[in-house]
């Protein structure tokens, strides 16, 4: 864990809007791609499909005890905000063809209220993960390195400029950093999903 940096990468979410609920109070669900594995993104860089399969494995835990939540934009760091939260990942799963897909419910707290404004108003809206890890240069583009942990998908604008929005990209984390985004029992069920994963 030498040299780990805050990973983020930009996905176009172009969503399936789906409402939810009965009378006023109702429910904005997104689904859409999160992620693809063994693709190159726009920052240079490819996530290997063993690395993105397990971390979605991974990710399940969070999504079961309602821990899966995401913010409006990227901060500049590992561990996510209360106060800036806007929605959680209800399901994440990996598809054949290596595509991480989701369904993402919005929250009514005032950053997911930007999001419902803005997807109301036909705005575009993307999708980009944020994790710590190191990556390994290979020719013109980065290889993510199995130390990768995903922290949370969140939400981002689609600007012209793509890379735009990534301005805590390769931010350096520090060993506390990284020891923050898990808990303990975090901890064990990844060992032990590593475990029962290997054949």
């Amino acid at each position: 864990m030498s040299d780990q940096r805050l990973l983020t990468s930009y996905e176009e979410f172009s969503p399936e809007i789906v409402t939810e609920g009965i009378g006023e109070k109702k429910k904005l669900i997104l689904k859409g791609i999160l992620q693809k594995s063994d693709t190159l993104n726009q920052n240079g860089r490819i996530y290997p499909r063993e690395i993105l399969e397990r971390e979605v494995r991974n990710y399940q835990k969070f999504i079961m005890e309602n821990r899966a939540l995401g913010e409006l934009d990227h901060p500049d760091a590992s561990v996510i905000s209360m106060q800036k939260v806007s929605h959680i990942v209800r399901s994440a799963e990996m598809r054949e063809d290596g595509t991480v897909y989701g369904t993402i419910e919005v929250l009514d707290t005032p950053c997911g209220k930007i999001v419902q404004t803005l997807v109301e108003s036909k705005v575009k809206v993307g999708i980009s993960s944020r994790g710590v890890g190191s990556t390994k240069k290979q020719g013109d583009y980065h290889v993510v390195q199995p130390d990768y942990l995903i922290v949370c998908w969140d939400i981002v604008t689609d600007p012209s400029t793509p890379n735009a929005f990534m301005l805590p990209e390769g931010r350096k984390i520090s060993k506390g950093d990284y020891d923050n985004v898990l808990t303990r029992s975090d901890r064990i069920y990844r060992i032990a999903n590593e475990l029962l994963n290997k054949r």
